[in-house]
């Protein structure tokens, strides 16, 4: 699940869907979503 791979790489669950729910919607339609994959996130 999306909370187990945030944990495993490091991640708060909460802060991280705080960040996805904060970004996502800033989002166009053909945006790459790569940056916000769990491995590739900065620690919150």
């Amino acid at each position: 699940s999306i909370i187990e791979t945030a944990k495993a790489n490091g991640l708060i669950p909460y802060d991280y869907l705080v960040k996805l729910f904060e970004e996502l919607p800033k989002r166009q339609a053909n945006d790459s979503l790569d940056n916000l994959l769990p491995w590739n996130v900065q620690r919150l």
